[in-house]
Order: C-alpha cells, then sequence, then structure tokens
C-alpha cells in the first residue's frame, strides 16, 4: 500500500526545486522520498541542522589573499608531515556515512 504526503510550499521554491531534480536527471516527488528513506537509514535528518550563527566559521566567506596563501601553506606543511587523506579513502568515507 502506498500513502500520500502532501506539502504546502512556495510556488518559487517549488519552481526551483523541480528544476534543479529535473538538472539532476530526478524529479522533485523522487527527491522527497530519496530524502524520507535516508532520514529512516540515519535514524534522523541524513545531514547537519544547526543555527546559522556569524560567530561559526563558514568556508564559504570572502578569504583575503593573505588567508589563501596561508592555509596553502599550512596544507603544505600536512602534506610533508603525512598528514592527509588519500581521495579514494575520503570517497569511500563519505559513501559509507551517507550510503552514497
Amino acid at each position: 500500500m502506498a500513502s500520500t504526503i502532501q506539502v504546502r510550499v512556495d510556488d518559487d521554491l517549488k519552481r526551483k526545486s523541480d528544476m534543479l531534480f529535473k538538472d539532476l536527471g530526478t524529479d522533485t516527488t523522487t527527491a522527497i522520498r530519496m530524502f524520507l528513506t535516508q532520514a529512516v537509514a540515519n535514524n534522523g535528518f541524513p545531514f547537519e541542522i544547526r543555527k546559522n550563527s556569524r560567530t561559526e566559521y563558514n568556508p564559504y566567506e570572502t578569504m583575503t589573499e593573505e588567508e589563501i596563501l596561508a592555509k596553502l601553506e599550512r596544507s603544505r606543511k600536512h602534506c610533508v608531515e603525512g598528514r592527509y587523506r588519500e581521495a579514494d579513502e575520503v570517497v569511500a568515507g563519505l559513501r559509507g556515512k551517507y550510503g552514497l
């Protein structure tokens, strides 16, 4: 037996999500079904939920050239020290954690 879920959303949000999921090769209904499946598999939200705060670290904030160069230097130092993970190991970890 299949159940129906009805959700009211803003027209603009619906239009944007329809376009996004179409670009990803699916539709909004399937995306919602995927969300519910992952929520059950994770016994909670399948992504982190947290309150936005201006004091929290945001990796997408604009960085100055000095900050970028400092980050690159730290990365080089970590690499020399062997403090890195192979890409295959990172991908495998993400697949395991998120069921991809």
